[in-house]
């Protein structure tokens, strides 16, 4: 349990620092009208935390899922309202194919593993 709790506090400061990441003033930033390296990353970071959400609330699948994106669309806003940040679509967009990869992976590995148990009770 104790392992539990400390794996939810990283999460909780993981899901913090790509907010700070995302809202930090980059100085004479230059991005091409669409940057695929950006897109790239948003996807990545949405696969881990939203993978790592479902590993640990796996009973509350569409409640995380539902939230990874709000949380997207939260750091997509708040880009916008502060100003020196960019807030697109696209990000947003990516945000959402990083947090379906997610789900569709720990899914898959819970219908494999479940399938195993099968097996091995049979």
């Amino acid at each position: 349990m104790f392992e539990v709790i400390w794996m939810r506090v990283a999460w909780y400061l993981a899901m913090a620092a790509v907010a700070v990441l995302a809202l930090m003033p980059i100085e004479h930033l230059q991005l091409p009208v669409f940057d695929w390296w950006d897109k790239a990353q948003h996807a990545l970071a949405f696969v881990v935390l939203t993978g790592w959400a479902l590993l640990l609330w796996p009973v509350n699948t569409l409640p995380v899922v539902v939230g990874m994106l709000a949380y997207g669309a939260g750091i997509e806003a708040a880009q916008w309202v502060v100003g020196w940040r960019f807030a697109e679509w696209a990000d947003l967009t990516a945000d959402a194919v990083g947090v379906s990869v997610a789900w569709l992976v720990v899914n898959g590995w819970w219908r494999f593993e479940s399938r195993k148990q099968e097996r091995a009770v049979s």
